[in-house]
């Protein structure tokens, strides 16, 4: 095995960057700032689609697909939907190469430039709304509950693999309807389902909450958010729901006439989570041994490893494994029997745990004479031997200990780095510290602006469970109607 992961406390970053790629999940692309997702950490980001695709249609959603390409024009309808994403676009103004006359390789021909230039795909708001408007006459047509999977580019200066890419892959749903209740309604509902994803799936404890109108995305009247911790003491916003209200209909004319004939305009939301999910997922819970994955989202999760000495007795243990094996499959339980010969064991164990397998099963003949076979989680690092006969429904039980022990395991270290503090002096040393913080704010954008210019820390959100009560701003201190939960974030 190679030399061992940097450490998390020495340099974090590093960190992460190294087991990103020694874990075999992704790499960057000779695109600046894209990155190259690789067979085992796609398998992850597909068991995270499918949980999260299954979620959106028991609730009535369905899934659809919008062009890659949005005329210029449109993202000028909506004066700050534009103006939130203007500087991250990636704009198309030509569709033709030719060869250059001067030998200088291939250029642009200049005779092919487009009438109107293409912004690649930042969102898809514009794009889907102007779709609406073609939908949409009665309130029979209504509600319309769309998602997509898909790819956007916003063309990010400083990146990191999963967390911050010009390219990235995400979900986005895009609701039309013919209330607010119902919009405001719907804006709630899949920000309980993202939460109930990172919280089941991931074992990644998360704050329900609202953003404040700085952090608010661009285009919308509300934003609700999920915040999560990081191990290194930053929050990542792992996912948000956003009340439109009517802008993107009264920018794109979509109205429908109502059960009582009137013509109104149509209420809308928009939602998404991406890839980042991923970057959250590795730095919520891997150490320095590797990568740790909830049991939900593990490719594998059981490695057998068979420790032996010629084809004869790798026969022999593994007609003896074999009901086991065949066990785990019929519950439901993904395996890997690794008999490659070319790497020892010891290699084996280091690899699967910078993986991140849950669950390892060391089997030799020794112990198989006894009946006894070495059980390892990867979440503790600790491993017991037991015996052959009922293991099949320890190793069951087992992953949903870990499932569970990783959730608890996160959700202390969250209430361990939540402060609340009273006064601007221990508010900049607590910064420094990490973690969340819980601090009274005037509610103006200009004291948001100047905390985050004096200490680069920002509102995560208002949580929708913190404490209501008032106080006085720790900046200004002004009259504060209760605590939001502030900290520095990636």
């Amino acid at each position: 095995m190679a030399k061992g992961l940097p450490s998390r406390s020495e340099n974090y970053s590093e960190w992460y960057n190294e087991l990103v790629k020694r874990a075999d999940l992704a790499d960057n692309s000779d695109v600046r700032g894209c990155m190259i997702i690789k067979p085992y950490g796609f398998a992850i980001w597909e068991k995270m689609q499918r949980a999260l695709d299954d979620m959106f249609k028991e609730t009535g959603h369905n899934n659809a697909y919008f062009p890659l390409f949005i005329p210029k024009s449109y993202l000028s309808k909506e004066a700050s939907h534009v103006e939130g994403f203007a500087k991250e676009c990636a704009v198309i103004t030509h569709y033709r190469l030719k060869n250059d006359e001067n030998g200088n390789g291939v250029v642009v021909d200049p005779e092919a430039k487009l009438e109107e230039e293409l912004i690649v795909r930042p969102t898809s708001e514009t794009a889907i709304w102007s779709t609406y408007k073609k939908w949409v006459q009665s309130y029979r047509d209504l509600p319309i509950l769309l998602n997509q999977w898909a790819n956007v580019v916003r063309w990010e200066m400083r990146t990191r693999i999963f967390l911050r890419t010009a390219e990235f892959l995400w979900q986005e749903g895009h609701t039309a309807h013919a209330t607010r209740d119902e919009a405001v309604e719907e804006t709630a509902r899949m920000l309980d389902i993202y939460a109930k994803f990172a919280e089941e799936w991931m074992a990644v404890p998360v704050v329900k909450g609202r953003k404040t109108a700085n952090e608010r995305f661009a285009g919308a009247e509300d934003t609700l958010c999920i915040e999560a911790l990081m191990q290194d003491g930053k929050a990542l916003q792992a996912g948000t729901s956003h009340f439109l209200g009517q802008n993107f209909a009264k920018a794109f004319d979509v109205k429908f006439q109502s059960k009582e004939g009137s013509l109104e305009y149509v209420w809308g939301t928009s939602w998404g989570v991406s890839t980042r999910l991923m970057g959250a997922l590795i730095m919520a819970h891997s150490d320095d041994q590797g990568l740790v994955l909830p049991p939900k989202l593990a490719p594998i999760h059981v490695v057998i490893v068979p420790i032996y000495k010629g084809d004869e007795q790798l026969e022999q243990i593994r007609q003896i494994i074999t009901p086991l094996l065949n066990d785990l499959k019929a519950a439901g339980i993904s395996i890997k029997f690794d008999d490659d010969d070319q790497a020892r064991p010891g290699w084996k164990f280091a690899e699967y745990e910078m993986k991140g397998v849950p669950v390892r099963v060391a089997v030799g003949m020794r112990d198989l004479e006894q009946g006894l076979i070495e059980i390892a989680r990867r979440d503790t690092l600790s491993k017991e031997q037991r015996p052959l006969e009922g293991s099949a429904q320890y190793i069951i039980d087992l992953l949903d200990e870990i499932q569970s022990s990783m959730h608890k395991k996160a959700l202390n270290f969250r209430e361990e780095n939540t402060t609340e503090v009273n006064s601007w002096d221990d508010f900049t040393s607590q910064i420094e510290k990490g973690g969340f913080i819980s601090a009274h704010w005037d509610g103006t954008p200009e004291t948001e602006d100047k905390i985050k210019e004096l200490t680069k820390a920002t509102i995560r959100c208002i949580p929708f469970d913190g404490d209501a009560c008032k106080g006085k701003c720790i900046l200004t201190g002004k009259p504060s109607e209760r605590r939001v939960l502030f900290a520095k974030a990636y």
